[in-house]
């Protein structure tokens, strides 16, 4: 078997780690212990909790009534929704995305065949889950513009001066 700071090392690359352990011990009113953090980074690399309980050579049932007795009251406290059921553990990943823990990965590419200029594609995110890769991009691309065409520049007041492009 792995060391327990090795399994699930994946999540890290993916999710503020040191600041959602933080946040979830205060939480919980004291720190997160190795086999919580261990399952926190097995289901937000997408584990469910039997994938967890195989992974790590553990009973499938213990696992599950781990989490219940724990981390899923912990995320729920965090993120403020205490008094909503845990419907399926996809949630834990889901709140914590939404309250922020999921870091994004920046990466610049140029389009062949262009210059620098006049576009660049950044992925700012890359995810595992269930199987699938999402991927997240921002697309820019800068084509000029035609010499008719009426341009509007605000000057810091806010006025605006409206002017044909010759």
């Amino acid at each position: 078997m792995k060391s327990t700071s090795k399994q699930f090392a994946e999540a890290a690359r993916h999710w503020d780690l040191e600041n959602l352990y933080t946040d979830l011990a205060s939480a919980k009113g004291k720190r997160l212990t190795p086999v919580e953090k261990l399952h926190l980074r097995g289901l937000l690399c997408g584990y469910s909790p039997t994938e967890i309980a195989e992974n790590l050579g553990k009973e499938v049932k213990g696992v599950q009534t781990d989490l219940c007795a724990t981390l899923y009251k912990y995320v729920k406290n965090l993120v403020d929704k205490s008094g909503e059921k845990m419907e399926n553990w996809r949630n834990v990943a889901e709140w914590l995305e939404d309250a922020g823990y999921r870091s994004e990965s920046s990466v610049r590419l140029q389009l062949s065949d262009s210059s620098p200029e006049n576009g660049v594609v950044s992925v700012t995110n890359i995810g595992f889950e269930n199987n699938q890769i999402k991927i997240g991009v921002n697309l820019q691309i800068t084509v000029p513009l035609p010499p008719e065409v009426l341009i509007q520049d605000s000057d810091s007041n806010g006025k605006t001066d409206n002017q044909v492009r010759e």
